[in-house]
């Protein structure tokens, strides 16, 4: 994902946020390129490891011969051939409905540029099995949305705890996060790709010292 320098300038008026970006690069996930296949893919990586994922989708992109399928490509297959790459049975239903569901609203080459952030998210959580974090991953590394903050994730709430010492729970710690990112719109995906990245340093820092 491009930096935009004015998005960096905005991130580092907060002081405290300044500090953990000193060093550290966002994380730079690679694009599938097309919004079903990163959809797809999202389901696949839910709750496992990512070595664990990376061999399940290696097999399911074999299974559909390409990595850019479409969703035609993958009704081709039976629950059970598409089951047997690896996936659950619930995961299975999911990445068929999404099928499904692209075929439908024709939605495999949709501009998606012409609708707003709240706009996908609307028309892609009605697909059963996409709820919003899904999404939120799609709209910050396939359409590198600039002013995402997906606070559903873990690891971005355990990040911003950690760094603002905030000893809050549940809903009020929802609401004295949100409150901190303010400071950082419109550039609030930069600032979510700096935590991904502050979390998996401290996690590395954590296994060195074991």
């Amino acid at each position: 994902m491009t930096v935009d320098r004015k998005a960096k300038n905005q991130l580092k008026k907060d002081p405290i946020f300044k500090n953990i970006m000193n060093g550290l690069k966002p994380l730079n996930l690679s694009k599938s390129g097309n919004v079903f296949n990163e959809l797809v893919k999202n389901i696949v990586y839910q709750q496992i490891s990512y070595k664990a994922a990376d061999k399940i989708y290696a097999r399911f992109c074999f299974l559909m011969r390409n990595e850019k399928y479409k969703p035609k490509d993958l009704l081709k297959h039976d629950h059970d051939q598409i089951k047997a790459v690896g996936l659950s049975n619930q995961k299975t239903h999911y990445v068929k409905n999404i099928a499904e569901f692209f075929i439908e609203k024709k939605l495999f080459k949709k501009d998606w540029s012409k609708l707003s952030d709240e706009e996908i998210t609307k028309l892609l959580t009605e697909i059963k099995g996409v709820g919003e974090w899904t999404v939120q991953m799609i709209l910050i590394f396939e359409l590198e949305r600039p002013d995402v903050l997906p606070l559903k994730d873990l690891a971005i709430r355990q990040a911003m705890a950690e760094i603002y010492k905030i000893k809050k729970e549940k809903k009020a710690l929802l609401e004295a996060l949100t409150q901190i990112a303010e400071k950082w719109k419109p550039y609030r995906t930069l600032a979510t790709l700096h935590l991904w990245s502050w979390k998996r340093h401290q996690i590395e820092l954590k296994k060195g010292k074991k």
